[in-house]
C-alpha cells in the first residue's frame, strides 16, 4: 500500500467548540456524544484546541437576546460559559439527537442563542461570525438525519458562518425502537458510511478554517452592515435601468 500523503497544512493554532445538544445531563450516557468524540479525536490529533459542551449542563436561559438577565431571567450562563468558547472558535460543530425526524428542542435553544449574538460585529465591522466554520452531527433511530443537518448548517451560514462541503455527519440505526449509536451490537461505529462522513467533514472543517484564518477572514468589502447604513452600495443600483 502507497504511504498516505502528510496532511496539507498544520492546524494546531485553531480552536474548536463542539456543542452537544442531547437531552441527557451527565453523566448519562449520550450516543450523539459517543459520534462527536470520533471528530474531536481526529481534530486533536492534529493538534487542534478543542472544547467540548454538553449545553444541557449549563442553566442557560431561553431567548434571542445576548443576556436573558437583563430579560427577566435570575440567571443566564451563556454570556459568562457559553458564548465565550464560541467566540473564541474558528470552528463550531452542532451536534445532537433525533426526535420525530427533527431536531431536539436543545438543538433549536442553542440555535436561538447563536442567533442573539448575530448582531454582533467582528473586528472588521463584519457581523460576528464572519471568519468561523460550522457543520453538524445527528444521531438517532429514525429518519431525519439530512433534515436536521440541513437546519442547523442553513441557520448558521445565515448568521455569517462559513459551510464546508460534506459539512455534516449521522447514524441512525432501523427506522423505529432499536439500538442507539453506542448501544453492544448497534453497528454504529462500525458503519462504514458515517465513519467515511465524519472523517470527510472534519477535514472539511479544518481545511476551510485553515483557509479562512491564512485569509483573514471573509474580505470585508461588500458585507459591511454600518457602511450600508450610511449610504455606501459597493457598485449595487437599487434602480437599474431595463431596456
Amino acid at each position: 500500500m502507497a504511504e498516505q500523503p502528510a496532511a496539507p497544512a498544520a492546524y494546531d493554532d485553531l480552536r474548536a467548540v463542539f456543542v452537544n445538544c442531547t437531552l441527557k445531563r451527565s453523566p448519562e450516557l449520550s450516543h450523539t456524544q459517543g459520534l462527536m468524540d470520533r471528530s474531536i479525536a481526529l481534530m486533536r490529533s492534529q493538534g487542534v484546541t478543542v472544547d467540548d459542551i454538553r449545553f444541557i449542563d449549563h442553566d442557560v436561559a431561553t431567548g434571542v437576546y445576548p443576556d436573558m438577565r437583563e430579560h427577566g431571567w435570575a440567571s443566564d450562563a451563556w454570556p459568562d460559559e457559553i458564548w465565550p468558547l464560541i467566540d473564541a472558535a474558528d470552528i463550531l460543530v452542532v451536534g445532537g439527537p433525533l426526535w420525530l425526524g427533527d431536531n431536539a428542542s436543545i438543538t433549536r435553544k442553542l440555535i436561538e442563542r447563536l442567533y442573539a449574538m448575530s448582531g454582533l460585529f467582528n473586528d472588521k465591522g463584519q457581523y460576528v461570525y464572519y471568519g468561523k466554520t460550522g457543520g453538524a452531527i445527528i444521531t438517532g433511530n429514525e429518519d431525519g438525519v439530512k433534515h436536521a443537518a440541513m437546519s442547523i448548517l442553513y441557520s448558521l451560514q445565515h448568521i455569517g458562518f462559513t459551510i464546508p462541503p460534506a459539512a455534516d455527519a449521522g447514524w441512525i440505526g432501523a427506522i423505529g425502537p432499536g439500538p442507539s449509536y453506542l448501544d453492544p451490537g448497534s453497528g454504529g461505529p462500525e458503519s462504514d458510511f458515517t465513519n467515511r462522513n465524519t472523517t470527510f467533514m472534519t477535514w472539511n472543517l479544518l481545511h476551510t478554517a485553515r483557509r479562512l484564518k491564512d485569509a483573514g477572514g471573509i474580505p470585508a468589502y461588500g458585507n459591511l452592515r454600518q457602511a450600508w447604513n450610511n449610504g455606501e452600495r459597493w457598485g449595487y443600483d437599487a434602480n437599474p435601468e431595463y431596456r
